[in-house]
């Protein structure tokens, strides 16, 4: 196309010399309004990229929560919210529009100028000139205003679009996780063996910049012990788990197990060898042996066996095909109770030294906590277990009881100690929860 445009230049010049005043002077025009707009259209592409990412997320949410949505009859309010989104989007998106005519404008202004040249050159010469010349060199000339206004806009397109490319160099700039795996790595493969948890002085914050919500917390939690975790909405429990897990790492301070520092572990042989059962019971499409099961080292034998474990053998050999029944994405086609039994059957199955409750029967009903319960009371008896707990009930014969109050520990203590003395937290919490 750039040798096009030269080449038609040169044949205008050549029929009409004196044209070659006006190149510079055409091209130094060009090059302005070009550079003008770019400047222009990159703010605004990058307006409009922004403002276009919380449509999409948003329409993601809606169609995930649909059924929320309904219940509580809230469809207006999000199909607001989505329009005032798209109009945003749109504030946006309408002055790169406008911006894209003011360059349409402006270039067939100057490529008419180059035909006006051509044109005004060939009459003035027409005494000395070939009639021949002049039609090829005014032809050449309005071909030549298509072909420049290509060029110009592609070369702008390109320079607005590398937008795109910058937001995805922002990405791959990201902070990454620590290494999966570590190089010459000593730990032992029967690590944890007792299940000794320390915190030291450990601090935590979601981000840089952010306060922190774990201030200098330090507790020891020997190897077996059963301790439960209780604290108001935002006093830092579930930061907890995130950091024992290395989901958020540490802002000062250590998490010790079994006398090694998870901080200076690789990520896989720290989650690999602690086990959680979330609130939200996460289940993937596929067959019932992949859920519980995903790297195909357990038999058969193995994975009946923790389903009864679990209450769920009976549920399972009910179905027409046993452990093989395909699970829908997220679980869909089970009921909340039982998504939350595969996991404790998962987390029976890879039975470490360390379990993890976060909250893991705040959805169920009272008859599937209290067989989450009293399987994490006999199969889990020699393991360190620390819950969240939601209902206190499902802590009081615990150890030890952890409460939580805006990133520190307030007390820390057998909870029958804790429910003697009426002026702490503890006991306060057990009074709102008609348990005292």
């Amino acid at each position: 196309m750039l040798l096009s445009v030269v080449a038609t230049l040169v044949v205008i010049t050549i029929s009409t010399p004196i044209f070659s005043a006006v190149i510079l002077p055409i091209g130094i025009l060009y090059y302005a309004v070009q550079r003008f707009y770019v400047a222009t259209s990159r703010q605004l592409k990058r307006l409009e990229s922004v403002s276009r990412s919380p449509i999409y997320s948003h329409f993601g949410e809606s169609i995930q929560g649909a059924q929320t949505i309904r219940a509580y009859s809230v469809q207006d309010r999000f199909i607001g919210e989505s329009e005032s989104r798209v109009d945003f989007n749109q504030v946006c998106y309408f002055p790169s529009i406008i911006a894209n005519r003011w360059l349409a404008v402006r270039l067939e202004m100057v490529g008419n100028l180059i035909i006006l040249f051509a044109a005004l050159f060939a009459v003035l010469g027409r005494e000395t000139m070939n009639p021949g010349l002049v039609g090829l060199s005014v032809s050449y000339a309005l071909q030549i205003t298509q072909t420049l206004n290509w060029l110009v806009r592609m070369t702008s397109d390109v320079e607005t679009n590398i937008v795109a490319v910058e937001r995805i160099k922002e990405y791959g700039e990201t902070k990454q996780e620590a290494p999966w795996e570590l190089q010459n790595s000593t730990l032992p493969r029967d690590w944890p063996e007792q299940g000794r948890v320390e915190f030291q002085d450990f601090q935590v914050r979601y981000r840089e910049g952010l306060d922190l919500v774990l201030k200098g917390i330090s507790f020891t939690v020997e190897g077996g012990e059963k301790v439960g975790i209780v604290g108001r909405t935002g006093a830092g429990k579930s930061s907890l788990t995130l950091a024992l897990f290395r989901i958020i790492e540490s802002a000062g301070g250590k998490i010790i197990i079994d006398g090694q520092d998870i901080s200076q572990l690789g990520l896989h042989a720290l989650r690999s060898r602690l086990t959680i059962i979330p609130q939200d019971p996460v289940l993937f499409s596929g067959t019932m042996r992949i859920n519980l099961d995903p790297f195909n080292v357990h038999s058969d034998e193995d994975i009946w066996k923790a389903l009864e474990h679990a209450h769920l053998k009976a549920f399972v050999k009910g179905l027409t095909a046993g452990i093989n029944h395909e699970v829908t994405e997220g679980g869909e086609n089970l009921s909340v109770g039982q998504r939350q039994l595969i996991c404790l059957a998962r987390a029976l199955l890879r039975k470490t030294k360390v379990l993890i409750l976060d909250e893991a029967t705040a959805a169920v009903d009272l008859e599937t906590d209290d067989l989450i319960q009293r399987t994490i009371r006999t199969e889990f008896k020699d393991c360190t277990v620390l819950t969240i707990a939601h209902r206190l009930n499902t802590i009081m014969d615990s150890d030890k009881v952890i409460v939580l109050d805006k990133g520190q520990i307030t007390e820390y203590a057998a909870p029958g100690d804790l429910l003697q003395n009426k002026s702490s937290a503890f006991y306060s919490m057990a009074k709102d929860a008609g348990l005292v």
